[in-house]
C-alpha cells in the first residue's frame, strides 16, 4: 500500500475542507443528512469543523492525554447557521490545522484514543474524517461525490485498521464477531489506476480478521468503482443501488457491515 507523506495528509485535510465548503455552498443547512438522520446539514459541518479543531489543539499541545471539548477554543463554531459565518469558520479551521500540523512531525509525540500516538495519526485520521463526512453532506445536498483514488484507497486501509483495534482492544464491541475461520472478503475497485493498490482480501481467522492487498476468490466479493467501493465499505451507500456488484454469499459482508465498528 502507499506510503503517504505527512506534509500531504496535512494539506490534504485542507483540501477536504474546502471541497465541504463547496458542497455546502447554496446547500439547506437545515436539511437531514440521510446517512447520519440525527444530523442536519449544518450540525454536520460544525461536527467536522469541530472534529479537526480539536485534532489541532490536541497538536498544538503535544497533548499527553484527552482535552475536553470545552478546553478547545472555537470547537462549536458560530452561533446561528448563518451560511458566510459557517464558512469563514471552516476556511479559519483549514488554516489553523494546517499551520499547527506545519510545527509538528508525523513522529511528534501526541496522545491519541488508538494505539499509535503522533502527529502522524491525527494528519491520516482527520484527512478521512472529512473526506467521508464530505460524502455525507455530498448525499444530503444531493451533488456529485468524488474524491482522489489514492485518498479513497487509503481510507479503506485506515477503516480496516481501525476496526482492527475495536477489535483488539474492545471486547465487547460488535467487531469482535469478526472472527471465524474459512471466511474471506475481497473488495475489487475497478477503476482505479495502476499506481494505486485498490484491492483488499480480508480473511477471518480464530482470533480475529486479518487483511493483505491481492486479486483472489472470496467467500464474497465487493466489486465496483472506487468511490462506490468506499462508500458502500463505509455503510454511505447500499449495495442494491446498481453502483456496485456483490458476488458469492452476500450474508457475509452484511454480517461484516452490521458489526465493523468504531468503537
Amino acid at each position: 500500500m502507499k506510503t503517504w507523506e505527512y506534509d500531504r495528509q496535512c494539506a490534504e485535510v485542507a483540501v477536504q475542507l474546502g471541497l465541504l465548503r463547496d458542497t455546502l455552498a447554496g446547500a439547506d443547512l437545515s436539511a437531514t443528512v440521510p446517512t447520519c438522520p440525527e444530523w442536519t446539514l449544518g450540525y454536520l459541518a460544525r461536527h467536522v469543523g469541530g472534529a479537526v479543531r480539536w485534532a489541532e489543539r490536541l497538536v498544538g499541545t503535544r497533548a499527553t492525554g484527552d482535552i475536553p471539548e470545552e478546553d478547545v477554543p472555537g470547537i462549536r463554531g458560530p452561533e446561528g447557521d448563518d451560511p458566510a459565518a459557517l464558512d469563514a469558520w471552516l476556511a479559519e479551521t483549514a488554516e489553523l490545522f494546517v499551520g499547527t500540523m506545519g510545527g509538528a512531525r508525523a513522529d511528534t509525540p501526541v496522545w491519541s484514543w488508538s494505539d499509535r500516538h503522533d502527529a502522524g495519526f491525527w494528519a491520516r485520521r482527520m484527512m478521512h474524517e472529512v473526506a467521508v463526512h464530505r460524502a455525507d453532506a455530498a448525499i444530503a445536498a444531493g451533488v456529485t461525490y468524488e474524491v482522489a483514488p489514492d485518498v479513497a484507497a487509503d481510507a479503506i486501509d485506515e477503516w480496516l485498521e481501525i476496526v482492527q483495534f475495536v477489535q483488539r482492544s474492545e471486547p465487547e464491541d460488535s467487531a469482535a464477531e469478526l472472527r471465524g475461520g474459512g471466511r474471506s472478503i475481497h473488495l475489487h475497485a475497478t477503476d482505479a489506476p495502476s499506481e494505486v493498490d485498490a484491492e483488499w482480501v480480508i480473511e477471518f481467522g480464530e482470533e480475529g480478521f486479518s487483511w493483505r492487498p491481492g486479486h483472489e476468490k472470496a467467500t464474497v466479493a465487493l466489486r465496483g468503482p472506487l468511490t462506490e467501493v468506499l462508500l458502500a465499505f463505509y455503510r454511505r451507500r447500499g449495495l442494491d443501488g446498481g453502483a456496485v456488484e456483490v458476488l458469492g454469499e452476500r450474508e457475509l459482508l452484511d454480517f461484516w457491515l452490521e458489526r465493523a465498528s468504531f468503537g
